[in-house]
């Protein structure tokens, strides 16, 4: 087929169903599928929001007439047989991060406004997974049957511990290449190495004058609220940019700080809310010895995003710079533990970024725990044949002169042998200022960058199949 006709028939098919595709969004947006272990059972592994969305997704693959299998709430898939067993596999997930404040309409509902589709997971990622789930049920329209088996592989447990993958790959084969739209246009070939830490302050004791704390609500974003309750009087202490104070009961003062949210691996022009708090305690002396100690290390290992406060900023060609910065703040058992999350190029190790925190935390008596990475790095080659393909299929259809990255974000691509991050950002499509990004308020995107991508998915799919992938 030329694909001049092709694209006809691809932008025929993609108004047809476009109706039922926010529908679907919907459904899933709907779900408040966060991870939560505390109510797991059998069958729903990552709790009952996980297990719910995934339910939505297999229904709606079914419905489209394509094989829906549940791995036991762990993860599962939709599959298009082909004339071969070779698989080409969307790679998505269904759970999201906590909601948060800040939104502008419910984070749990689809919300339509200026030109924009709304609500928590639209970007990050049950939006892609519905357009992923439509691109393979157009190669089933007209009887057709594909070169290749088609999969869209629905994940549960991405923004967390990836354990659902690992699952996966034990019970299933792996693709022969894995498309995964947890990133944006036009293509993502490499990922920074992923590190996570607990700081944890020595213990208070009795002199502490911090009371609560409380920062964050994930541990990979800039938290964009944090607070404090404090042994003080509210009326003497001074007013500051991004900090609002007020009476918390006799003695006790109650110290918010405001700041500007962000993915963990994009702070550049964030601002994070903990280390407004964290310096305005400083600057004001509200701290016993042994928090202003734990102060003090907050500010050098998170004061700048780029790791230059402990010696650590790097940066190579591939992946860029080297980031750092805190998620979240909590006060627990008598102890200030404040989460790390750093992504970094190949010119540094986990080790080093390990060995930096402890010779700062030794100093105040503070213990750090690192949550090893298995996949600290993961890279394809940039100028191999499914990325040039890709590459081509989006530029194509959105007229642009796009070249492949390599981003600090980590997603399902390191978990597989041959992978490529591809998926809906759209820089051409700007957004008005309430709209926000994945992990944030607002969380949204132009339908018509919604409407396009799926336009690129299918026409990537289509090309991927002529070649010996």
């Amino acid at each position: 087929m030329a694909d001049e006709q092709l694209k006809r028939e691809i932008d025929a098919y993609v108004d047809e169903v476009w109706e039922d595709v926010v529908a679907d969004i919907a459904s899933l947006v709907a779900v408040e599928s966060v991870e939560d272990m505390a109510a797991a059972r059998e069958g729903a592994p990552f709790g009952p929001g996980p297990r719910e969305a995934l339910d939505r997704a297999l229904a709606m693959a079914a419905r489209m007439g394509l094989d829906a299998h549940d791995l036991g709430g762990h993860a599962g898939y939709a599959e298009l047989k082909g004339a071969s067993e070779r698989q080409l596999a969307f790679v998505e997930h269904l759970d999201v991060v906590p909601a948060g404040d800040g939104w502008r309409h419910g984070p749990f509902e689809l919300v339509r406004e200026d030109g924009c589709l709304v609500g928590r997971g639209v970007r990050d990622d049950k939006g892609p997974a519905v357009l992923s789930t439509y691109a393979v049920r157009f190669f089933r329209e007209g009887g057709r049957t594909p070169s290749h088996t088609l999969r869209v592989v629905y994940g549960v447990n991405e923004e967390t511990h990836m354990a659902d993958m690992d699952y996966y790959l034990a019970h299933e084969p792996m693709p022969a290449f894995a498309i995964v739209p947890d990133t944006e246009f036009p293509v993502c070939y490499g990922e920074k190495g992923c590190y996570w830490a607990d700081v944890a302050s020595a213990p208070l004791g009795p002199d502490a004058r911090i009371v609560e704390a409380s920062g964050g609500i994930v541990a990979n974003a800039v938290p964009d609220s944090a607070y404090a309750v404090v042994r003080a009087d509210a009326a003497a202490l001074p007013a500051a940019e991004r900090i609002k104070v007020e009476p918390a009961g006799e003695g006790l003062a109650r110290v918010e700080a405001a700041g500007v949210a962000a993915h963990a691996s994009k702070p550049q022009g964030s601002v994070n809310a903990i280390l407004v708090l964290v310096d305005y305690l400083r600057a004001h002396g509200i701290a016993s010895p042994e928090e202003r100690a734990f102060l003090d290390l907050e500010h050098e290992v998170l004061g700048s995003w780029d790791g230059s406060g402990i010696g650590i900023a790097a940066s190579d060609d591939d992946f860029g710079p080297l980031t750092i910065v805190g998620g979240m703040l909590r006060l627990r058992d008598g102890r200030l533990v404040q989460t790390v999350d750093s992504r970094f190029p190949a010119t540094v190790t986990a080790e080093r970024i390990t060995g930096a925190i402890e010779s700062a935390a030794e100093r105040c008596g503070a213990e750090v725990e690192v949550t090893p990475d298995p996949d600290p790095l993961y890279r394809i080659d940039p100028a191999g044949e499914q990325v040039r393909i890709l590459t081509d299929a989006y530029n194509e259809v959105a007229g642009t002169h796009a070249r492949p990255f390599t981003t600090g974000g980590g997603t399902y691509c390191r978990k597989f042998a041959k992978a490529a991050g591809f998926g809906i950002g759209g820089q051409e499509f700007e957004v008005p200022s309430w709209v926000g990004a994945q992990h944030g308020p607002n969380e949204g995107l132009r339908e018509d960058a919604l409407k396009q991508a799926l336009r690129v998915f299918i026409l990537a799919l289509a090309r991927l199949m002529r070649t010996g992938v």
